[in-house]
């Protein structure tokens, strides 16, 4: 379970790096971007070699989990609250 929130150190939020989006660290590559490209079905190893050479398949991995973790908001700081359709308060 450890492994799977190390991704945590691979996601930075830097509000001088797009405005606060979220980025892979020491790129300045948006989690959004990499995301879009995993929901067109791109394999990683494609991701990699035609878009984001930078990359390794654990920074592939780690956007991946961010999302899982904050579904709601990977487009800018991450959030906690569920959208509005589904809050109980």
């Amino acid at each position: 379970m450890a492994e799977a929130k190390d991704y945590r150190k691979r996601i930075i939020i830097d509000t001088k790096i797009h405005f606060g989006k979220p980025c892979i660290a020491k790129t300045r590559i948006p989690v959004e971007n990499v995301l879009e490209l995993i929901q067109e079905n791109i394999p990683f190893d494609e991701i990699i070699a035609k878009y984001y050479p930078d990359l390794d398949i654990e920074d592939i991995k780690a956007c991946a989990r961010y999302a899982e973790d904050y579904p709601y908001d990977h487009r800018g700081s991450p959030s906690r609250d569920p959208p509005p359709s589904r809050r109980t308060w």
